[in-house]
């Protein structure tokens, strides 16, 4: 088959990538297409991966142009889809299955967002889906019926054992001493479109951590938005490939970011994430990570005496490392291998979709 993959933000690279691979390895042509956002070009580049972006210059601060930037890239990848002889798209927009839709083309849709929190996402979405993918604790209202659940994480495509090792050379390459204490930050931009009236934390917030956290080791930075001056000497600067490998030996993770927080509990270090998202919006993956398997802590932003204490809680945790490794093997004794599952998904569709929804236990361990 003729392959299109849509990438619409970082964490989709880190989604696909392992899938594009495996289907490659099985005789496809993939073909990547892209608009451009934080660092999703840098990481395709980073990596050799050829791409096509289809959205360079996109118009911000009002809903036509959204609307416009969505229309420009559904007509470029018709173009794509044409010239490439594309017989299944894949990715997590709405374009995906717009431009299946049109073109009559086979269409697997992925999320793990609930439809609480990408409402404008499931309207563009829904008159032209064929079938999304998603975790079982997501929900994704009108289109349930359309909807094929699987016992895993999209971060688990990239952060699975079988996928991923953390390698302390590439820690050691970045400056970073992986046997000593440190600390992991990250600030992001809350900008995106489900991001709408969420703050996260402020400088004054920033100074206090680093004040708690630095008598215990060292304290990196990682953000999306401009630092403060002040906050430069924090300041990460690494290859984006090389983030998940620091990540993995750090001793806690702190941000506002969503993602990050869920990638820092899939490999089992302590994360707290801080927004407004927390208390106001359930976000069925995150909510599982912490309440089933108490990787991950949220914490509303109206609450940072919570957060210090939470900190302090963790600092004084004896054999703190041991015990959230303990905490990740039990996730993953009851979660599949994302990246082959979903390669499979994608060869056997549209098949995948009845032998997926008559899955009894025996059928998951093949992707385990």
């Amino acid at each position: 088959m003729n392959i299109l993959i849509q990438l619409s933000h970082p964490a989709h690279f880190h989604l696909y990538k392992n899938v594009a691979k495996g289907l490659r390895m099985d005789g496809h042509q993939v073909l990547f297409v892209i608009k451009s956002k934080d660092i999703l070009e840098d990481l395709l580049v980073n990596a050799g991966l050829p791409y096509v972006n289809i959205n360079q210059h996109a118009h911000r601060g009002s809903k036509l142009g959204i609307l416009w930037d969505m229309i420009v890239r559904d007509w470029r990848m018709v173009q794509l889809c044409r010239k490439h002889k594309i017989d299944l798209l894949t990715g997590s927009t709405p374009e995906v299955a717009q431009v299946g839709w049109l073109l009559r083309k086979k269409v697997v849709n992925t999320t793990e967002d609930d439809a609480a929190i990408i409402g404008a996402v499931i309207k563009a979405m829904q008159p032209f889906l064929q079938c999304i993918l998603t975790p079982m604790s997501c929900e994704t209202g009108v289109l349930e019926g359309r909807t094929v659940h699987y016992p895993g994480f999209q971060k688990l495509a990239y952060l699975h054992p079988n996928q991923f090792k953390a390698d302390s050379e590439v820690v050691i390459r970045n400056g970073i001493d992986p046997n000593k204490p440190y600390f992991l930050m990250r600030f992001a931009k809350l900008n995106a479109h489900h991001d709408a009236g969420v703050s996260g934390i402020s400088t004054v917030i920033a100074h206090r951590l680093i004040q708690m956290l630095t008598p215990h080791g060292n304290v990196y930075i990682t953000s999306e938005r401009e630092l403060e001056p002040e906050f430069e000497q924090y300041r990460l600067r690494i290859k984006p490939l090389d983030i998940h490998h620091v990540m993995a030996y750090a001793t806690l993770y702190i941000g506002d970011s969503q993602s990050m927080a869920n990638e820092a509990a899939m490999l089992g270090i302590p994360s707290l994430r801080f927004n407004d998202f927390v208390g106001n919006k359930k976000i069925g993956v995150m909510e599982e990570m912490e309440h089933r398997y108490g990787l991950t802590y949220g914490i509303s932003s109206h609450e940072p005496e919570k957060l210090y204490a939470v900190v302090e809680e963790l600092l004084t945790m004896p054999h703190l490392r041991e015990e959230f490794q303990r905490r990740r093997w039990k996730m993953l004794s009851e979660k599949i291998d994302v990246t082959a599952f979903l390669t499979w998904f994608i060869e056997e569709y549209p098949n995948s979709i009845d032998a997926v929804r008559g899955a009894d236990d025996k059928f998951w361990k093949r992707f385990q």
